[in-house]
């Protein structure tokens, strides 16, 4: 197999065992260009695990130039993700970005190149992930289908999309009044989940990223594209984990054969309300979603006013 058209990005932070995998998986592939953006320690304890982490490269023969941002503070995992990302589309104009956490298999930039080059010109198309968390149900004629969702453990985009990213996600309140979620969405449980999500990164997050990154190709209307089996495993769970201590079960990786393209740019609404139900817990929303619970929501606009008296008296009462 050739070597991989697309420069690849690898964001590490301090874990080398799990960078040192990334990067066997990223050699194989032969990039034609390869982007390491390494964020800083939080604190002392860490600075060790950042350099060992950093030495990592030194194990491997890339054939190609490989470019390196070092952050000399902790940025986050938000904003380092997308300052990386920033600074790579400085010099390439398509992308394929990878964390430290994340193995891909060899379909997974094959994939990626050809999708890159496929859609290169269409607009309506702004993510390529290698994804899929619906199994059997997104299961087509084609080899991949259209999404709302960025699944971003191992994707890929073009700075023509990138543009539009906005970390502080400027344009939420106009854009969420204008109707967005409504406009996404048929599905009650969902647009408040998507609501919620919304309100509460805005105006934006030094450890998040991908919301914002869901919200900016939604303010374009832009589509993600999902394969039609799983070309990514991430398992960079634990203790030295930022957000995700506990282990998640991750659907195992399998290989695509010849790319088939729909015919047809057309969201595969069946599998998004799928992948609702069972990745962002709406079907948990639903079976806890009892009529007193209901009752109780429409009465939070009367009731939350009253609580400040509430508290009020309570003190007065104490006394």
């Amino acid at each position: 197999m050739s070597g991989t058209r697309t420069p690849v990005l690898l964001v590490i932070f301090k874990r080398p065992d799990l960078t040192r995998r990334a990067l066997a998986a990223i050699a194989a592939a032969k990039p034609s260009k390869l982007f390491i953006a390494a964020d800083g320690p939080r604190h002392d304890d860490e600075a060790e695990k950042c350099r060992v982490t950093r030495e990592t490269l030194a194990e491997f023969d890339f054939e190609c130039e490989v470019v390196t941002n070092f952050s000399d503070c902790n940025l986050g995992c938000g904003v380092r993700v997308y300052s990386a990302i920033d600074w790579a589309f400085t010099q390439t104009d398509e992308l394929i970005i990878l964390e430290d956490d994340c193995l891909p298999n060899a379909s997974f930039f094959r994939f990626c190149d050809e999708l890159l080059e496929h859609y290169r010109d269409d607009e309506r198309v702004m993510h390529i992930s290698g994804d899929n968390f619906v199994g059997p149900e997104s299961r087509t004629p084609y080899s991949y289908y259209f999404s709302k969702y960025t699944h971003g453990s191992g994707w890929a985009t073009w700075k023509r999309a990138w543009r539009h990213f906005d970390p502080r996600m400027s344009r939420w309140p106009e854009l969420r009044d204008a109707g967005i979620i409504e406009a996404w969405s048929d599905d009650p449980y969902e647009r408040r989940y998507w609501t919620e999500v919304f309100d509460r990164v805005y105006p934006g997050s030094r450890d998040i990223w991908d919301y914002q990154w869901n919200f900016s190709c939604w303010s374009q209307y832009g589509l993600s594209v999902l394969p039609s089996v799983n070309l990514v495993v991430n398992d960079g769970f634990g203790e030295d984990a930022t957000h995700t201590k506990s282990p998640i079960p991750w659907p195992p990786s399998a290989e695509l054969g010849e790319i088939v393209h729909p015919p047809t740019v057309v969201r595969n609404v069946h599998a998004d309300a799928v992948t609702f139900n069972s990745n962002f817990g709406g079907a948990e929303m639903k079976a806890r979603d009892t009529p007193r619970a209901r009752m109780r929501r429409k009465l939070e606009p009367v009731i939350a006013p009253l609580r400040p008296v509430k508290r009020m008296l309570r003190r007065v009462l104490s006394r």
